[in-house]
């Protein structure tokens, strides 16, 4: 039986004090249980990525908790890693591929013999066997973010965030890097969490979407997708009840956005 892995308890966030105070983040609740892979979507700027700051310990919330194993994190958790929009920043140029995967073993008292190992193994799970010698501005925009996703699993963590990891590259690019995650997810259990714009994406990747409001965020709608795997780029997504769910999170997302910009009008 799954159990609870990281839980979000009336999780708020504001910047700044007074007049001129933002509540980015208010009473905001979900729960995800090891194993499951759930998408996180909403209208733009509606606090998805500092949610996903405060889910690391990178940023410290205004109230509530944020529980990884029954912990609250308070700093950034040693069982989490993260797979950020732009992988250009998060690789370093002057590292060879295998470099990269390799540096934040360091930190986990492995030998020489088990980080090479580490490294090669999930070099080989995202497809990238061979380019260890490589440097990252030798790839393209597509095997620089598998990099990034290679170096998370080399990591092995017990969850996964990935604040919209493939924004940055084409459509037929986007696509096989949604199957690589799906793929590497089975091989090796992991728990997901993921943030996307793409309400297509959201739904096929994901066990549940979790649909945020306009800021300040908060949960307005926790949908199973159900879909069975395997999934395929084709054929899940002409299913009848991917087509259903899709339509019901555009509405939704819609609906908040509507709302925040007739809020706005003087």
């Amino acid at each position: 039986m799954s159990s609870r892995l990281l839980a979000v308890e009336d999780l708020g966030l504001t910047y700044g004090t007074g007049q001129t105070a933002h509540v980015a983040i208010a009473e905001l609740d979900f729960a995800i249980t090891t194993g499951e892979f759930v998408s996180i979507v909403g209208p733009s700027g509606a606090g998805k990525t500092t949610l996903l700051k405060c889910i690391s310990g990178l940023l410290p919330p205004t109230s509530g908790d944020v529980r990884l194993s029954g912990q609250v994190v308070d700093r950034v958790p040693d069982r989490l890693a993260m797979v950020f929009q732009d992988y250009s920043r998060s690789l370093f140029p002057w590292l060879t591929v295998g470099g990269n995967v390799d540096l934040p073993l360091g930190r986990q008292g492995l030998t020489r013999q088990d980080r090479r190992k580490r490294v090669e193994e999930s070099l080989n799970a995202v497809g990238l066997a061979g380019f260890a010698e490589r440097h990252p501005w030798q790839l393209s925009g597509g095997m620089q973010q598998r990099v990034a996703i290679a170096r998370a699993l080399a990591y092995q963590p017990e969850i996964l965030l990935m604040d919209e990891p493939f924004a940055s590259v084409d459509a037929q690019t986007r696509a096989g890097l949604e199957d690589l995650v799906l793929a590497v997810r089975e091989r090796f259990a992991m728990t997901i969490l993921f943030v996307t714009h793409d309400i297509d994406e959201s739904v096929y990747l994901a066990d549940r979407v979790l649909v945020l409001s306009r800021s300040p965020a908060r949960v307005v709608a926790d949908l199973e997708t159900a879909l069975p795997h395997p999934r395929d780029q084709i054929e899940t997504k002409e299913r009848g009840d991917f087509v259903h769910l899709r339509g019901e999170v555009a509405r939704l997302i819609r609906a908040e956005s509507m709302a925040g910009a007739s809020n706005a009008i003087p």
